[in-house]
């Protein structure tokens, strides 16, 4: 006969040790308020150790037993909603002020928070209709390991699509039928264009990253404090090439942040 362990209440002991570690590994503040979203994320965990009390699973997480625990306890605790053409204003911008009055030898764009990869493939759409089979690039980096597996699929539900163009839809995504119906995959020409990798924004950048064009850090820094904030966008400024564009979301400000970034028009900074 199966036990049901029944699971205490999230104490503020525990969710202020919850807090912290987010905090110090991904910069992550989480508002008080944030306190029953993280025990409802973090329940199925409990549930599936058989454990009754979040502090045993935080000492688990932290458990040499356990090695994989802590980036699935990273996963679930980091928000991932975005859909294709978010906040489209940027895109045009990316298309009319800056891919077709570029020159250069391969352009590279980076999307430095990429989740489970719509805005990577939207800028690939804009490149694509932009600079045709020019070369460039699209990166996708993410904390959490469960998004860039489904980024790399590149399969997504039709309620992604919103702002996304029908002739887009139909000239770069395949439409699921039958048991798929509902679902589209972006095509492997794009595919083939986008990498993704796993990357810590805390943390310095692997040398291997190189330089950027353009760099997207969107609906990010909202979950950042100022001091993380600087850290993070001088971080990432530092790989964008002289001249490159750092893109923000409209809701996000770079007020008294960095001196490396003057401002185009709100959300959207160049490079000294």
């Amino acid at each position: 006969m199966e036990v049901t362990i029944s699971i205490s209440a999230i104490t503020v002991s525990e969710f202020e040790s919850f807090r912290k570690l987010i905090y110090d590994h991904a910069g992550i503040a989480l508002a008080p308020e944030k306190k029953v979203m993280v025990a409802s994320r973090l329940a199925k965990r409990l549930t599936y150790y058989g454990l009754s009390t979040f502090g045993q699973y935080f000492q688990l997480t932290n458990s040499s037993e356990y090695p994989n625990e802590f980036q699935m306890m990273v996963n679930l605790l980091t928000t991932n909603e975005t859909y294709f053409f978010r906040e489209p204003k940027h895109f045009e911008f990316f298309r009319d002020d800056i891919l077709k009055q570029w020159r250069g030898d391969k352009f590279r764009v980076w999307s430095a928070a990429s989740s489970t990869g719509e805005e990577a493939y939207t800028l690939a759409m804009v490149l694509a209709e932009t600079l045709g089979m020019r070369k460039w690039e699209v990166f996708g980096s993410d904390l959490s390991t469960r998004v860039l597996d489904a980024a790399r699929n590149g399969v997504y539900s039709m309620d992604r699509l919103e702002q996304m163009d029908k002739k887009l839809l139909k000239k770069y995504c395949l439409q699921g039928v039958r048991s798929q119906q509902g679902f589209f995959r972006v095509d492997e020409k794009l595919r083939n264009r986008a990498s993704f990798d796993q990357i810590n924004l805390m943390k310095p950048l692997p040398a291997s990253i190189g330089k950027f064009d353009v760099i997207f850090l969107r609906n990010v820094l909202i979950y950042f404090d100022n001091e993380t904030k600087k850290h993070v966008v001088e971080r990432l400024a530092g790989a964008l090439k002289p001249g490159g564009h750092f893109v923000i979301s409209h809701s996000e400000t770079l007020n008294r942040i960095t001196d490396h970034l003057d401002t185009v028009k709100p959300s959207i900074f160049v490079k000294r």
